[in-house]
């Protein structure tokens, strides 16, 4: 099973194809994904054991050059992590929600293993970049104190970095919005 995520974000979508060969040819490591993100940004996602990501995340750095953006590496990453990036999340119920924001999708990555390391919480959606203008969301569920902690969490990871936009929390979300966070 896989124990690392790594990621690496550039502003070129040619260069981030070519980087996404270049990776995985290096190391043993598998694609979660390998995406043109908005706006005209490309990311790629790999996981496997720690050293593997280590050393396909330091060679895409390399081979990126003056397109690399922004990169991470998250040794033990939550599991729910992976589900909630390629969207095959399927929570048994919805309880309170917290959402998330911010402007940097390499930062929600790590945002989003933090908050569902905080407590008994349960990703709904990880959106990375996509139709939101580079920026990033991450959607959770679980009871009102859990999601709470987890927004809290969230907001210390991100504070390094200056890069939270919002959050909210819903404690009681309305069956009829259910749905559309599904």
């Amino acid at each position: 099973m896989a124990k690392a995520i790594g990621m690496l974000e550039v502003n070129s979508m040619a260069r981030g194809i070519y980087i996404a060969d270049a990776m995985v040819k290096v190391a043993d490591v598998d694609i979660v994904t390998s995406s043109p993100t908005c706006p005209g940004k490309y990311i790629v996602i790999v996981h496997g054991d720690v050293a593997a990501v280590e050393t396909s995340v330091r060679h895409g750095e390399s081979t990126a050059k003056e397109y690399y953006v922004d990169s991470i590496i998250i040794p033990n990453v939550h599991p729910e992590v992976f589900p909630a990036i390629t969207g095959t999340t399927a929570p048994a119920e919805i309880s309170a929600v917290g959402i998330m924001e911010s402007f940097s999708m390499a930062s929600m990555v790590i945002m989003a293993d933090v908050v569902l390391k905080a407590a008994e919480l349960y990703a709904i959606e990880l959106r990375l970049g996509n139709g939101m203008g580079g920026k990033a969301l991450f959607v959770f569920t679980g009871d009102v104190a859990a999601v709470e902690a987890g927004v809290e969490a969230g907001k210390k990871a991100a504070t390094d970095q200056c890069l939270m936009v919002n959050s909210e929390i819903i404690p009681s979300p309305s069956s009829i919005l259910i749905p559309s966070l599904l």
